[in-house]
Order: C-alpha cells, then structure tokens, then sequence
C-alpha cells in the first residue's frame, strides 16, 4: 500500500496467505506485526508523556520500583550502573536492557529466566511478574552509552498499566484502537476472523517454505497472558495505515487527534546524540544479512529515522520514520514527500528478502511532481 497526501494511491495484495491450501492474500488479511507493535506503544506513551503523568528523563524506577537496584553484566562481575534507567531510554533502546533471541550471556540469562520478548514463549503470569523478573537480570551495557534492541517497549506496557490503572489491551483499544478505526487490531485473532489470518512461514533450506504457525492451531486464537508492548499485536494493513495516517497528519486522523503535532514531530525525530556512532542499529540488521551496515538511519520514540538518504543506500527523505516486524512487516512516514508506505508478509526472519527496500525503491522512482 502507498499513500500520499492523505490518499490511497496503490493497494494491492499478491500471492497466498495459507500455501498448502491455496487461499490467496486479500487485502484484509491478519497478519502478526511483531515489532511493529512498538510504535503503537510509542503513541501509547507519548500520548500519558503529554498529559503531565511523567517526563522522559524520569527513573523507570519512580514507577516500577523493581528497577531500583540493576546491574550492568562485565564478564563474571557485575557493577553498578553509572545513572538509572530513564523512560526515554526504554524508548530509544538505549536502556542496557537487550532481547533474549541475541547471542550474548546476558541473552542466556534472559532464556534460562523465561523472560522472554514474545508472549507465546513465556509462562509468566502478568506483566507486573515478568517485569519483576527481567529487573533481576543484569544489563548489556550502562544506560545512556549503546543502542541495544530490548524489551524496553515491553517494560512500557506494564508502565501504561500502572499509570492508566488499566490492562494495556484495554488501554490501547480505548485510546488508540477505537478512536483511529482500527478495527481487526488486537492482541489475539477471534474465531469469526481466523479465515482472515494468515499463515507463517520460514524458508525451507531445501527450498520453499516451512509452516511455522497455522492459525488453526495458533497461539493467537486466544488472549494472551502477557500483553506485549514489543511484539503482540496482530492487524491488517488497511488498520495500520490509519494509524500511519494519523503520524503523517501529525496526530490527527478524520477528527480524532491522538497526539499535539509537536510531540508527533518530537517521535519521529533522531534521538541519538554524536555520541553515538554514524550506523547505531548495525547491532540489529546486521544479523539480517552478511556484513550489512545500517548507515544513515538513527532512531526516534520507538522507530527509525533516516539522517542521511545517501548513506543509507535508497532515494528516501531524511526524517524518513519506519519499524517492521519478524515475520517482514514494515511500515514507514515521509513527512517531506507527505507519504506512507506499507507491505506485510509473513515469512519469518525478517530481512530474508529485502522486501522493505525493494518497496520503497519502487515508490521513490514513482514521484515524478
């Protein structure tokens, strides 16, 4: 799907969302977003930010005390940590937290714990629990110093629910959900909607696929236990423009404003400092591929942000906002060219085809004004 100046341009839908039994993809088809959960929490949070409930430059402590006492991991040793972990931190996944899918021992300790980044995966009761848990478990790096993928957006899920007094489902689909149309967005699949889901798929090393979810048997046909702010939800890409649309209109969508345009516009700028390096999310899609480098692209609230178009090897704009998720979803806004872009699969891992890019390669080259 691309948008542009407010208007659907190109919608279209290719291919099959169930292989073995020959259902086509259609263009209200579920997908699972992964990842791309996180810039809904990232609205989520700058939506409580502009109501006075807290600063970003807060302790995550103040509110989950938990995070009172971490430690940051050095070998055998364990030391403290230099400053505590801020909000914004979490935000910008600059916290010292990290993801249990890495391969570091911290990432170990995270898988022996089962505190897991993925709903399905874990046996913790709630997000108060799981929090508790993670708080236990030492940190990659000190906070402030290294971008770090992490559970960050997950620790804002439990924040929303201490905050709002209310489960972070019924948070998002009062203030988000509901008031944008998102109708078919949520952390589980109904049964009246399950023809709609699509399957999941890894390649297969002797070539075509593997079925990796059915959703006949799929997690997702029930509520999950832990509402994940990093990787829960499920929606369709019609549901995800409204929301994309509301970004590029600088928090408003056919009369329901979500967020003031400044803040939108605080979101989806680069919050890197020079201290950082010139490819930060290298750490990321660096697994995604032999020896690539993320050069160009810095990251804003709970999404990235291209700094140099040239760098960044594709004909997009600077200030170019985007994420995706592990079954290659992917999403961006150019306020320049006042443009949304979308395309959902399901093939798991992302970055297996170079999906997101091709897409944008073909849009850009589009733009004849």
């Amino acid at each position: 799907l691309v948008a542009r100046h407010g208007k659907v341009v190109h919608f279209e839908a290719n291919g099959l969302r169930d292989v073995n039994n020959n259902l086509p993809m259609q263009t209200d088809t579920i997908f699972r977003l992964y990842s791309q959960t996180k810039p809904v929490t990232g609205v989520a949070i700058m939506m409580l930010f502009e109501e006075g409930h807290f600063l970003l430059t807060d302790p995550i402590a103040k509110y989950l005390p938990e995070f009172r006492h971490m430690h940051v991991y050095r070998g055998q040793q364990q030391t403290e940590p230099a400053r505590p972990i801020t909000i914004h931190q979490l935000l910008t996944h600059t916290s010292g937290l990290t993801y249990d899918f890495l391969e570091t021992a911290v990432a170990e300790m995270y898988r022996n714990a089962n505190v897991i980044g993925v709903a399905p995966g874990s046996s913790q009761p709630d997000l108060q629990t799981w929090s508790q848990e993670l708080a236990k478990l030492p940190l990659v790096a000190q906070p402030g110093k290294k971008w770090n993928y992490s559970v960050g957006m997950d620790v804002l899920g439990r924040l929303v629910e201490v905050i709002s007094g209310q489960s972070f489902g019924s948070f998002l689909q009062q203030r988000i959900f509901e008031p944008l149309g998102m109708t078919d967005t949520a952390f589980h699949v109904p049964d009246d909607k399950l023809e709609r889901f699509a399957c999941n798929y890894y390649p297969n090393p002797a070539g075509g696929l593997l079925l990796a979810d059915d959703p006949q048997t799929s997690s997702y046909r029930k509520p999950p236990t832990l509402e994940m702010g990093g990787s829960g939800l499920v929606g369709t890409v019609g549901d995800y423009l409204q929301f994309a649309q509301m970004l590029a209109n600088r928090g408003e969508y056919q009369g329901a404003r979500l967020l003031g345009r400044k803040t939108v516009g605080f979101m989806m700028s680069n919050h890197l400092t020079p201290d950082f390096p010139d490819d930060p999310l290298t750490s990321l899609f660096g697994l995604l591929g032999n020896g690539y480098r993320a050069w160009g692209v810095g990251f804003g609230i709970t999404g990235s942000v291209v700094t140099n178009p040239a760098t960044s090897a594709l004909p997009v704009s600077k200030g170019t906002y985007s994420w995706g998720g592990a079954a290659t979803t992917h999403f961006w806004v150019d306020p320049e060219e006042d443009l949304i872009g979308l395309v959902h699969t399901q093939l798991l891992p992302d970055g297996t085809y170079p999906v997101r890019e091709l897409m944008q390669l073909l849009t850009y080259q589009a733009i004849i004004d």
